[in-house]
């Protein structure tokens, strides 16, 4: 669908009061795909599950609700910690949404090493203006994350942070990373602060409201999340109505892109969070629902005076993820953040036996 100048999202400064699919591939390469999405190095798993366990012994097996008391979610189970026991997995409620920003900004925010994919995000948005940038906001709420192998669950948190997608981050030209800087993370789970400062991410620990849901349903039919730093003035708020999916501008196809692509901070590891999108997470009656709202964020790349942003699109969906940390991010060369796409093929509901035709894929890879 075309763009058009009213259906960019406005900046309206708030009053002192309110204070890869389409990648290409080098002609001499061979796509394959990523070979350690299913592995994780023994050490980075022994250190986890004793971070975690000790966390546990700590807390003394409290949940981790920003809020203090229980945190009781509606999200559905995880469904993948059967099936890969070896590797976190969990659920992932998230409202994901687009702010277009002059593409000269971005190339001041973005550290000056890591190139700009134009063509990459031009190939999954063809009208996309000129000139433009897609930050993409995440708003999310971690649901059930589990080791399997090592008994290990983790307390549910919610994070939410501006994200910036297709950049090349190794120089190559066509492998497509997503820088994460900063986040503002549910203040009393440890695991998940440490686990992200790990990264190089600076983090915010933060309150949310509502605090164990990815939002919460207002009077006027609109969602509403808002997370709050617990020490300093950052904060990002979301207030999104649902729409006819083709009054979006953004196909699904771009945030499954987006949100498969590896991750990083300052550079020295890379996150490997695998999303499925079609599950029944996310079909049928649960499928992704397109939204338009505004949001108010004090937070980076919109620090200072508090600023909104109006005729925001976007998404919400369920996803079940699959996540490996801590990768050497060269490992991640040629990722074109379709894995996910192979993954569900092989977890498909028709096939005979989803373990064997599991067991298949990871032997070809």
């Amino acid at each position: 669908m075309a763009f058009s100048m009213s259906r960019f999202p406005t900046l309206v400064t708030a009053r002192p009061r309110d204070r890869q699919r389409h990648l290409r591939w080098p002609s001499s390469s061979k796509k394959q795909l990523p070979k350690m999405p299913f592995q994780h190095p023994l050490f980075h798993l022994l250190a986890i599950v004793i971070v975690v366990l000790c966390s546990a012994i700590l807390n003394h097996g409290k949940s981790a609700s920003a809020q203090g008391g229980v945190c009781a979610s509606n999200d559905p189970p995880n469904t993948l910690a059967e099936v890969f026991p070896n590797n976190a997995t969990g659920v992932l409620n998230a409202t994901l949404a687009i702010i277009p920003i002059p593409l000269d900004l971005a190339r001041r925010l973005i550290p000056r090493q890591y190139g700009i994919l134009v063509p990459a995000y031009r190939a999954l948005l063809p009208d996309f203006p000129e000139g433009m940038y897609p930050i993409m906001l995440q708003a999310a709420h971690d649901h059930d994350v589990q080791f399997r192998a090592y008994g290990v669950r983790l307390d549910d948190f919610s994070r939410v942070g501006f994200e910036f997608p297709f950049l090349d981050m190794l120089g190559d030209g066509y492998s497509s990373f997503r820088w994460a800087p900063e986040q503002l993370i549910s203040g009393s789970n440890t695991i998940a602060l440490s686990g992200s400062r790990d990264y190089g991410t600076v983090v915010y620990p933060a309150k949310y409201d509502p605090p164990c849901e990815a939002y919460k349903a207002l009077p006027n039919g609109a969602t509403y999340f808002k997370g709050s730093s617990l020490s300093c003035s950052e904060s990002i708020e979301l207030e999104m109505q649902r729409i006819r999916p083709e009054l979006n501008p953004y196909p699904l196809e771009l945030f499954k892109n987006i949100t498969n692509q590896p991750t990083f901070a300052n550079g020295t590891t890379c996150d490997n969070m695998i999303r499925l999108f079609n599950t029944s997470m996310s079909i049928g009656d649960h499928s992704p629902v397109s939204v338009l709202g505004k949001v108010r964020a004090n937070a980076f790349p919109f620090r200072g005076e508090q600023k909104q942003y109006v005729d925001v699109y976007g998404v919400q969906v369920t996803t079940p993820f699959i996540e490996n940390n801590y990768l050497d991010c060269q490992t991640m060369k040629g990722y074109d953040g379709t894995i996910g796409e192979d993954i569900e093929a092989a977890l498909h509901p028709l096939a005979l036996d989803r373990r064997e035709a599991l067991a298949v894929y990871i032997k070809r890879i």
